[in-house]
């Protein structure tokens, strides 16, 4: 496996680890004390049952790991006991067995408790939006996109989920300027959100005659899937209005007020149907047409944030901004937000190992949010 994995949690993460493990046990006793109680108020029981719901997994979690490290420092002292006092070596040896295999479980459940803190988006558990565009170095830069572009396709068949691509935007060589694609599957966004920014790669190009390593860039965009919107029409937003309809009609549409307006008070758009004779007829097709319209200025702001949150997530392009940095020369993989580096650059460009750092990544979100309770 490439990649060295460290899970050690230093003195104070730990400290905060546990007072926010014990404020969970507390917690959970008075909900459920709470609930337990006569005559209680039903509302203050419905949000008591839901904050009793995100709150016990952490409980539970919590459990688990206090009594591991209860048992840790048991055969620590067991251990330091045997050695001194003269005990049987074969019970020494049996508790360092012991020991060694708690020191290999206490650190996951450790992590696994640390990410039940992390604050939960919505979008996390949505699909995403991959968006892979060529930045600084020409062709080589072009060729780079390709290959992460690939990559994400890879990782996302080995973890299930379905890759559609959208747009490729190829070059004359194998490179592509731009390509996108949509990765449907639950949990995609939270899983991708931290390969946005730019990626920069050190190798020596196949155009290159003198064996020189040249650096380029290639800038990545994961974005939340964005659910079919429903639009929602408050009834007080809009302004009916009934009128007689004019142009061709004959009798019936000159004596009757079948003509419907609408007016979104909100947005100001107007709109008028006097298609049909009849009132409810033309009222229906009216709040159909300004749906429609409501959707498509929601479109158009969801695309507009879109591209803002593009721009904060990937900068500029420059080669001196990167967060990963991918060196084919010495065959290695450098993500800049965490410690160590994978040793296997093939691999993770055949779709392994992202799961790795981003499991480094999330450990560290849990570290700061801690490190600032």
């Amino acid at each position: 496996m490439a990649g060295t994995r460290s899970y050690s949690s230093s003195t104070s993460s730990t400290d905060a680890l546990e007072e926010r493990g014990e404020a969970a046990l507390r917690r959970r006793e008075e909900l459920i004390a709470l609930i337990s109680r006569q005559g209680v108020d039903i509302d203050r029981v419905v949000e008591a049952n839901k904050e009793l719901s995100r709150i016990e997994p952490i409980a539970e979690q919590y459990e688990v790991v206090k009594k591991l490290r209860a048992e840790k420092a048991s055969l620590e002292e067991l251990v330091r006991d045997a050695s001194s006092g003269g005990d049987s070596k074969e019970l020494a040896e049996l508790a360092r067995e012991e020991l060694r295999a708690v020191d290999i479980d206490l650190p996951d459940q450790e992590l696994a408790l640390q990410l039940l803190f992390l604050p939960h988006d919505d979008a996390d558990d949505r699909g995403a939006i991959l968006e892979v565009r060529a930045g600084a170095g020409g062709d080589e830069a072009a060729l780079f996109a390709a290959e992460l572009f690939r990559m994400y396709a890879l990782h996302a068949r080995k973890s299930g989920w379905r890759f559609d691509t959208l747009n490729v935007s190829e070059t004359d060589g194998k490179g592509v300027r731009e390509a996108s694609a949509e990765i449907l599957g639950k949990g995609v966004f939270g899983r991708l959100k931290f390969e946005s920014g730019v990626h920069r790669v050190q190798r020596v190009p196949e155009t290159e005659t003198q064996g020189r390593v040249h650096t380029s860039t290639a800038s990545i965009a994961v974005l939340p899937h964005a659910e079919e919107v429903e639009m929602d029409i408050k009834e007080e937003d809009v302004r009916i209005d009934t009128m007689r309809a004019s142009g061709a009609g004959g009798q019936h549409v000159n004596t009757t007020n079948s003509a419907v307006r609408l007016t979104h008070a909100p947005t100001g758009i107007q709109v008028v149907i006097q298609d049909e004779r009849s009132q409810h007829k033309n009222k229906a097709k009216a709040f159909s047409v300004l749906k429609a319209r409501l959707y498509d200025l929601e479109r158009e702001k969801m695309a507009k944030e879109r591209s803002e949150l593009r721009s904060s997530l990937i900068g500029t392009g420059d080669r001196s901004e990167r967060i990963r940095t991918y060196n084919f020369a010495q065959g290695r993989v450098k993500d800049h937000r965490v410690e160590g580096t994978i040793s296997d650059v093939n691999a993770l460009m055949d779709g392994f190992l992202l799961d790795e750092i981003t499991e480094k990544l999330k450990r560290k979100r849990v570290e700061e949010l801690l490190a600032g309770a």
